[in-house]
């Protein structure tokens, strides 16, 4: 993905906010049944209903985000679980930082 792309992903505020709750996924989400917080990451059902939004639009965000590098997801049950890739978005940071 070009930095474009990457930049274009961030380009809305439901985005942003879902990159933010995952910096800190205990202080933002409750406790899952399937899954550690930290280790699996947060499950797309909880990321839908604290962004008060539907499964199908939350699951739009979470897959531009994640073509974009910016989060990794895994595979629990038939639950799909959501965490930031620190490495990736340092790495665009720096893609910024040297184009601008």
């Amino acid at each position: 993905m070009t930095l474009v792309q990457n930049m274009q992903a961030l380009g809305n505020q439901r985005r942003l906010q879902i990159l933010q709750w995952l910096k800190d996924p205990e202080r933002h989400f409750p406790p899952q049944l399937d899954g550690d917080l930290i280790k699996d990451g947060v499950c797309g059902l909880l990321i839908a209903r604290k962004l008060r939004v539907s499964q199908p639009a939350v699951a739009e965000h979470l897959k531009i985000l994640s073509q974009a590098g910016f989060l990794t997801s895994k595979r629990i049950k038939k639950w799909t679980f959501y965490k930031r890739n620190d490495k990736a978005i340092s790495a665009i940071g720096r893609a910024i930082s040297q184009k601008i």
